[in-house]
């Protein structure tokens, strides 16, 4: 099993751009409705379905499947941290303060899982989650 999560974007190419440089990832598709985000050390698809860390889906595009959500209703992603374990925990850091973001929670240690972690927020604002693997920042 595998997660594949989505979220609606204002402008999904900004996103993209936004997300490829704060995690190293690449566009497995592209464009101003929809893009597929990947692990580029994992991507073995055309669509990069095996390396998929992050779908971007505009929100006024029904596609197929009607809306997605309400661009209306804020705060987005109330009550959701998008999460990502770097490998490159340190270079991402780097990147977010290249993005000039707004920061949640600067560089943390966590007790439970012994890592490191950064909160930010996206374009749209979303809760971005930076986090070092488990184990990494262990005492």
């Amino acid at each position: 099993m595998r997660a594949q999560p989505l979220i609606a974007c204002h402008d999904v190419e900004a996103s993209s751009r936004w997300y490829q440089t704060l995690l190293g990832c690449t566009s497995a598709h592209g464009g101003k409705e929809y893009d597929r985000l990947v692990d580029p050390k994992r991507q073995r698809t055309p669509y990069g379905s095996e390396g998929l860390i992050l779908q971007l889906h505009d929100w006024d595009v029904d596609h197929h499947h009607g809306a997605i959500g309400d661009a209306k209703a804020k705060p987005y992603g109330n009550g959701v941290l998008l999460w990502f374990e770097v490998d490159d925990f340190d270079a991402a850091v780097t990147r977010d303060r290249a993005l000039q973001v707004p920061i949640v929670r600067d560089v943390h240690f966590n007790p439970g899982p012994q890592h490191r972690e950064l909160w930010v927020r996206d374009p749209d604002g979303y809760i971005v989650v930076l986090a070092s693997p488990d184990g990494e920042a262990a005492p």
